[in-house]
């Protein structure tokens, strides 16, 4: 990959961006010409068209859109161009995709600073590198002050099936193992720690990364893997209640076994979080059939960026829909959906 990556903005240090009327003024010009392009070259975007033609292998494809308003932009491990690169490559990889292509959709706030704009461009190109993917299309629009919240960002990505079979939360099975890659709810208590000037003995950094190569690996080793699900936000235990509901089955989780991070368990513990709920984004679930849960283990238990990989739970034939917790207490109790977000705007 190299060294740090630079994007080149030969615009003033300290340049705030401004209000470009209609969308087509030079300010908007430049910043596409001096700093999207030189940062993310590669010849489908250097044809600047209104589209990008693209060469793409046989075979079912795997689609994904979404959209990224974390605050702050800047966060412990990350920011909204880390987010918004590795939230998309992480959903292609959830459906037992390899990630290709993505678009991106820039909407500026009026006052934003090109400095922190270059940084957000160095942390996507940065980001797409990591994960093999390449920036093809996209767009940049510019918003009056006071209503965009400094940066959103847009994304589309396209990937390549290479799961053998289906994956999804239809294909789960009682008897399954459920399988979480490392510790969770990072990225959450960041975000929290930062917006709210929060402090702890040694800072909590965001888990946001790609999970792709983990996932192709357990992919291309041939192992049954039923449904893959990152949990962003909500946490472990949403995605846990959703698979549950869609597959119509029951999942028990041991709390003993959820690898938790004592900074995190801290942190949680001061603001009254459950750490089964607060999201990841460098993370994922993995419902594998028995006969492979040990052999999933042990392959992700070797790479470095799953180390920390743990079975949390198994799917039973129970009640449809319920996910249990048997606590460190000894006891068993409901792990519901919750009413309402515990953590908005972390993604």
């Amino acid at each position: 990959m190299g060294g740090e990556i630079v994007c080149p903005v030969p615009l003033p240090a300290g340049q705030r961006i401004l209000l470009a009327h209609g969308g087509g003024g030079r300010m908007t010009r430049d910043l596409v010409e001096q700093l999207f392009v030189p940062a993310f070259r590669n010849d489908v975007l250097a044809a600047l068209h209104d589209s990008a033609v693209l060469d793409v292998p046989a075979g079912r494809l795997a689609f994904t859109t979404d959209s990224f308003v974390v605050r702050p932009i800047f966060f412990p491990g990350g920011d909204v161009g880390t987010l918004a690169v590795n939230g998309t490559v992480n959903d292609l990889a959830m459906s037992g995709a390899r990630p290709l292509y993505l678009s991106l959709g820039f909407i500026l706030e009026e006052g934003l600073l090109v400095d922190d704009l270059a940084r957000v461009v160095a942390s996507v190109q940065r980001a797409a590198r990591e994960s093999d993917v390449v920036i093809v299309a996209g767009d940049t629009k510019v918003v009056e002050r006071g209503k965009g919240d400094g940066i959103y960002i847009t994304s589309a990505g396209l990937g390549a099936i290479v799961a053998r079979r289906p994956v999804a939360p239809a294909q789960v099975r009682p008897g399954d193992a459920v399988l979480v890659s490392g510790p969770v709810g990072q990225h959450g208590v960041a975000v929290m720690a930062v917006r709210d000037g929060l402090r702890f003995s040694s800072p909590i950094l965001s888990d946001c990364a790609s999970v792709a190569a983990p996932v192709l690996a357990l992919l291309e080793a041939g192992l049954d893997v039923h449904c893959l699900r990152d949990p962003t936000r909500g946490g472990v235990a949403t995605v846990l209640n959703e698979i549950a509901s869609q597959a119509g089955c029951q999942i028990a989780v041991h709390e003993s076994a959820v690898p938790v991070g004592d900074d995190v368990a801290g942190a949680c513990e001061v603001l009254g979080l459950d750490p089964l709920y607060v999201a990841c984004e460098g993370r994922f679930l993995a419902f594998v059939a028995p006969g492979d849960a040990e052999a999933a283990l042990a392959l992700l238990g070797a790479r470095a960026d799953t180390a920390a990989a743990a079975r949390i739970g198994t799917v039973r034939a129970g009640t449809p829909g319920l996910v249990t917790l048997k606590t460190m207490a000894g006891g068993e109790r409901v792990l519901d959906l919750l009413s309402g977000e515990q953590l908005p705007r972390i993604c």
